[in-house]
């Protein structure tokens, strides 16, 4: 049985306009996304998909509409404390709660593996350097770059970047991971070993909302899919009810493009 306590981020009505509403990059989507859910994000290029993404952290900010994580809704200048007194929204400390994945690493180019992952953690949550250098030597290892930690970005691959990006992320211990179609600028043998980590992830039970083109994480790995077009939520269900038995036209077209 569903709770509301089980709704991790509530989505209601979100809208995203640009040039005075003539571009309705979002337009009205509506969805929960549920603690343990591996959602993916599938459309066409131009249907919204990385700015729904960007949204739920406030990288891009809604012309309108609701965002509420962990119950308080992060769209709002300023919001009340359990006291009730009214304070100034810090979205800096949802966001530390939200890992990003973009489809470029953003890593530290003249910073070694191990300080791109331990800067966030020392910094903006004060864990101690010493603490944090082993928690990020732990997830290195993880994904087998543990030999890695002294080295520079440019001395690794785009795949090994990449999984390097992730685990920084996971540093931050956020409650939910967001990918902006994280293997897009990826080589196609390097594809399968950032789209591994991510399986792992999603079977230890970490909250994952994807943007993808891959077709086959998105049926194989994802609990619930979402297929937005000309900025709005068309779609959702399982993988099978997506891919199986579309219910639209443009999904069925979509699909017989992709698959």
């Amino acid at each position: 049985m569903e709770t509301n306590d089980d709704v991790l981020i509530r989505v209601k009505d979100l809208k995203k306009h640009y040039k005075k509403g003539q571009i309705k990059a979002l337009d009205g989507i509506s969805t929960d996304i549920r603690k343990g859910d591996v959602i993916a994000v599938i459309g066409p290029s131009g249907s919204g998909k990385s700015t729904f993404l960007r949204s739920l952290n406030l990288l891009e900010e809604p012309t309108g509409g609701e965002i509420i994580f962990d119950g308080v809704d992060i769209t709002k200048k300023r919001v009340r404390t359990p006291d009730g007194r009214m304070v100034r929204m810090n979205i800096d400390l949802h966001r530390q709660k939200m890992g990003m994945v973009f489809q470029h690493f953003n890593l530290f180019p003249h910073k070694t593996i191990l300080e791109n992952m331990t800067i966030a953690p020392i910094r903006v949550k004060h864990i101690p350097k010493q603490e944090a250098e082993r928690n990020a030597l732990a997830l290195l290892d993880r994904v087998g770059l543990a030999d890695r930690a002294d080295a520079y970005p440019f001395q690794l691959s785009g795949g090994q970047k990449q999984r390097v990006a992730i685990v920084r992320a996971l540093a931050m211990q956020p409650e939910v991971m967001l990918f902006d179609e994280p293997t897009s600028a990826l080589d196609p043998e390097m594809v399968g070993e950032v789209l591994d980590v991510m399986k792992e992830l999603a079977g230890e039970g970490m909250t994952m909302v994807c943007v993808t083109h891959e077709m086959g994480f998105a049926r194989e790995v994802g609990n619930r899919v979402l297929f937005l077009a000309d900025g709005k939520l068309m779609e959702e269900g399982t993988p099978a009810e997506i891919f199986d038995t579309p219910k639209s036209d443009r999904l069925r077209d979509f699909l017989s493009k992709v698959l």
